[in-house]
């Protein structure tokens, strides 16, 4: 264990600063200073050494967080490093943008702030990354089976690697010019900046994993072209397809769906030239939808120079405090403040858009909002509340439905679920032989550590279908949540 009663002189729970705000809006680096190692360590030693290490069930991954905390707190960053890869290909996605349900569950939680695990993980993998102890991990021997991986974000890069490693050929796909999915283009480069991904690309590069951008699975070539091409197929390609708000003014100008925006602002940064690019310079800018990938669009409309920024939300405000009815260790829906809200804007709850109001020209010139009300369980517009909101560019943040199906489906009869979903077993075997699913594509959006978990398991059932058994670990099945083992 780490210092045996750390937890007890030690109460406090420390985090990195974040840079002052109109210092950060300047430009696009990560928002939080570099880590100070004596925190880290203090903070690791505040581990207790739980008869049950309940964080083990929190994560996804199983990572072994006891274990790595100790090896923090004595300053013996190899080992340290080595503990975390057993169970995460790359923390230095998880440890900047899970959300660490792994902390929700740990035991000191009970009566104290939880101990900083995602923080202590982060710092294991930049220290080991600086050292040069993050080496390429090739294998021994070549197995003779080939497998295509399509979709470049962290189920399919964790898949492709452990696949890798057991001595596949493997290929991925990716229809971007560039590799990383979401990682790519889905997160700003304040929340983690591209050379983290580009250093855990060179590594798959060393170790034998192809990559192939601009290829799209579908269209250049077909998916039952790829399925004879190879031995098996992986498909992660997340869910992409938005959810969208069909009401009056919805084909304005100036009304586009998030990731529409992101993509582009994420291009622009890596210095791409983007004809007509979507902006948020001089002009109002509303974000609908109060998550992630809503405070993604806050903090780069910051960045841009709007003139101003109106988050709304249709539901109520979540509570600062664990509510009853998710007590220790569930995960508890708490009302967060991202660094792109405390960078400024309004943030409004019980927000029922109405209507997108435009000019002469086509273009949006305010929204029409009302307040929520429940009726019956569902969430409706108050009638008499209704107002205006300025806004020269609308983003729609209210998620994602599942991934695009009907290529897939007409070239492979791949079938999908009621909530439209790649069907699959629990061994991540679609309806059609050879070919698996991993991530948001299977299991709908959900969080980045579920995508790595689910492409490690993957993982080790193509390694099965292939040779009968598998040298891989499986940490996960997709029955686990629904029999209550992890959160969802």
């Amino acid at each position: 264990m780490a210092d045996p009663k750390g937890f007890l002189k030690t109460t406090e729970r420390e985090l990195p600063k974040r840079r002052p705000v109109p210092v950060r809006i300047m430009d696009w680096k990560e928002v939080y200073e570099p880590g100070d190692s004596a925190v880290i360590k203090r903070q690791a030693g505040r581990c207790m050494d739980c008869g049950i290490p309940f964080c083990h069930k929190g994560c996804p991954l199983g990572n072994l967080i006891p274990e790595w905390n100790d090896l923090t707190w004595r300053g013996e960053g190899r080992a340290a490093i080595e503990r975390l890869h057993a169970t995460n290909n790359f923390p230095e996605f998880t440890g900047r943008l899970c959300p660490a349900p792994c902390e929700s569950s740990c035991v000191l939680g009970i009566n104290q702030p939880a101990v900083t695990i995602k923080q202590v993980e982060v710092s294991i993998i930049d220290e080991a990354f600086g050292n040069g102890w993050v080496e390429p991990e090739p294998p021994e021997r070549l197995t003779g089976k080939t497998v295509a991986v399509v979709g470049s974000g962290p189920a399919g890069l964790a898949a492709a690697q452990q696949l890798t490693r057991a001595g596949h050929t493997v290929a991925v796909f990716e229809r971007d010019d560039r590799i990383g999915g979401l990682l790519r283009y889905g997160i700003p480069d304040f929340k983690m900046e591209k050379r983290h991904l580009e250093l855990r690309l060179r590594q798959m590069q060393a170790e034998g994993t192809r990559f192939r951008a601009g290829v799209e699975i579908g269209k250049d070539v077909s998916w039952s072209d790829l399925r004879a091409r190879y031995d098996a197929v992986v498909v992660a390609t997340g869910s992409t397809v938005p959810r969208d708000l069909p009401i009056p003014g919805r084909d304005l100008d100036g009304v586009h769906y998030a990731m529409e925006y992101l993509i582009e602002g994420n291009k622009a940064v890596a210095g791409d030239q983007i004809p007509h690019q979507i902006t948020a310079e001089g002009k109002h800018v509303v974000v609908i939808g109060g998550g992630d990938t809503g405070a993604d669009c806050i903090g780069t409309a910051h960045r841009q120079g709007a003139l101003s920024v109106t988050n709304l939300a249709i539901g109520k405000q979540p509570p600062s405090e664990r509510p009853a009815e998710q007590p220790w260790p569930m995960m508890p829906n708490l009302f967060e403040m991202a660094s792109a809200h405390e960078e400024g804007g309004e943030r409004t709850f019980l927000a029922s858009t109405v209507e997108f109001l435009g000019n002469a020209a086509g273009e949006v010139r305010a929204l029409r909002v009302a307040e929520t009300e429940y009726v019956d369980g569902r969430r409706v517009p108050k009638s008499g509340t209704e107002r205006e909101i300025p806004a020269d560019l609308v983003l729609i943040a209210m998620g994602f439905t599942g991934p695009e199906r009907d290529l897939l489906e007409e070239q492979l009869g791949t079938q999908f679920t009621g909530r439209g979903n790649v069907e699959r077993d629990a061994t991540y075997a679609t309806s059609t032989p050879g070919v698996f699913v991993a991530g948001d594509a299977g299991r709908g959006q959900s969080l980045i550590v579920w995508a790595i978990a689910e492409g490690r398991a993957a993982a080790a059932e193509v390694d099965t279908f292939l040779m009968g058994e598998t040298v891989l670990p499986a940490p996960v099945r997709p029955t686990d949540v629904a029999i209550g083992l992890l959160p969802a």
